[in-house]
């Protein structure tokens, strides 16, 4: 059974983060699609975005996450349909959760489910004992503001060799709870 966290947001719109199972790996592979589509085509070639959607979001990666008992995927719903997804693995590192992934699609941006997403890991993180969240950001991706608004600086930067001759280029983010 999903468990359920319900957040209430201004013009009476409801959402819900649900716990991601095995059986919604394919909703997640059509989320991360349709939303990297929009958020990394002026940012990365068409050949590294397919690589990467196919390395990092195969049915086997993610099946394999999800056997991780740190490791944790939620469905972010409006109303009742799909809008986005949540991954993040507790104890990365020493009292420290990284937030791997948080896609929304394009029609569901700007209606506070990025912070609502923000804001429930924060909780699980806290659940969990973890002081201390981290991500990565490409350098490119104005997704980087919207994480500074939320608290998150950088304290690093990170030239990543993930395969096939790409590499990813991000700046390394933190917050303290």
């Amino acid at each position: 059974m999903k468990s359920e966290t319900d957040f209430t947001f201004l013009h009476q719109k409801k959402m819900k983060i649900v716990s991601a199972q095995i059986s919604d790996i394919v909703v997640i592979q059509q989320l991360a699609r349709k939303s990297w589509e929009k958020a990394y085509s002026e940012i990365l070639t068409h050949e590294q975005i397919e690589y990467m959607l196919g390395t990092m979001y195969s049915e086997t990666e993610i099946a394999s996450q999800m056997q991780n008992p740190d490791y944790h995927y939620f469905l972010i719903l409006d109303e009742e349909n799909p809008a986005g997804f949540i991954g993040f693995q507790h104890h990365y590192e020493k009292s420290t959760t990284k937030l791997h992934r948080l896609y929304l699609l394009e029609e569901s941006k700007g209606k506070g489910f990025g912070k609502a997403g923000i804001d429930f890991l924060k909780l699980q993180t806290q659940k969990s004992g973890d002081r201390r969240i981290i991500l990565n950001v490409n350098k490119n991706n104005i997704a980087k503001t919207i994480y500074e608004k939320l608290g998150f600086s950088v304290y690093g930067e990170g030239v990543f060799d993930i395969g096939n001759g790409f590499v990813m280029d991000d700046y390394l983010m933190e917050i303290f709870l």
